[in-house]
């Protein structure tokens, strides 16, 4: 249909240019409209609530998976919610179609032994050794997404206040503290970088020829470098250091929406339950209770 392709088209840039979405987000949005439509032609249904559900129902027998449906419902519900207010469309025909209830599980992590044995016994020798320690400080110390580890610049970074300014989703910028152990180790790291990055690079990260590490990099260095640091086979990827920062945060006892704040969560669900907080709170909470954090008053 030519209308819809354009009604889609018009939909994917309002979610670029206004809503700052991602582009995989913009990818997921437009494979959910496109393959909604591509069912009603095959089907031979008209736009309504009935399609929107037979849609739903051959969704989840096909994959079994109440996440990939509750995407796809969001998605039209999007989509529609968009035409209706420009006029495009007079009811939104997914609006009252229920998501499915989850079974929230917890996420996977690494205990506190786990990892700061791990960082505890890097080697010190390479440009490459000071490199990856650096990054797997950093994701211990601010609970950053890979996608956010891997477009940073050092200007981003304060290291004489201990401060890492990060846009993450949704063009949102933050601030987080970074305690003592990783910012060293990153000043070790800036060092060694300065005879390795290329003339314009400004990427914090560099692979050896100079130029920015990708995420898929960066998981291929993980993997390796944990089996040869503590011989465990167990499966590992970047992520884990996320949900590990958050947990140990919260297991030490720091407030939850100190955490929420730290990790930058934008969903209406967690903003909702936001409170006001000062930056001198998020920062004291953060510095007391970050295991890698040195503190003469507990021995950690």
């Amino acid at each position: 249909m030519d209308t819809t392709e354009h009604l889609l088209n018009s939909f994917l840039l309002y979610l670029k240019d206004i809503k700052r979405y991602s582009p995989n987000t913009l990818k997921a949005y437009e494979q959910d409209v496109r393959q909604f439509f591509a069912f009603t032609k095959k089907e031979r249904l008209p736009l309504e609530r009935d399609s929107v559900r037979a849609f739903v129902t051959f969704i989840f027998q096909k994959t079994h998976s109440k996440a990939t449906v509750s995407r796809k419902i969001y998605s039209l519900k999007s989509f529609f919610t968009y035409l209706v207010k420009n006029n495009h469309l007079q009811k939104n025909p997914a609006e009252n179609i229920p998501l499915p209830k989850e079974q929230k599980l917890l996420p996977e992590i690494l205990d506190e032994e786990q990892i700061i044995t791990f960082l505890d016994h890097f080697p010190s020798i390479s440009f490459l050794d000071f490199r990856d320690k650096s990054i797997f400080e950093l994701l211990y110390a601010t609970g950053l997404r890979i996608s956010e580890l891997t477009s940073l610049t050092f200007q981003q970074i304060n290291f004489s206040s201990g401060l890492l300014r990060i846009i993450g989703k949704g063009r949102k910028e933050r601030i987080i503290p970074i305690h003592d152990k990783a910012i060293k180790t990153l000043q070790a790291y800036m060092t060694l970088r300065k005879a390795k990055a290329s003339a314009d690079e400004q990427a914090l990260f560099i692979n050896a020829r100079g130029t920015r590490l990708t995420p898929r990099s960066i998981e291929r260095i993980l993997i390796h470098r944990f089996r040869e640091i503590t011989g465990s086979n167990r499966s590992i990827y970047p992520h884990l250091f996320r949900h590990s920062f958050a947990t140990h945060l919260l297991q030490r006892g720091a407030n939850l929406r100190v955490i929420q704040e730290l990790l930058g969560h934008s969903r209406l669900s967690t903003t909702q339950q936001y409170t006001s907080l000062n930056f001198s709170d998020l920062l004291e909470s953060y510095h007391k209770h970050h295991p890698r954090e040195e503190n003469d008053e507990q021995d950690i």
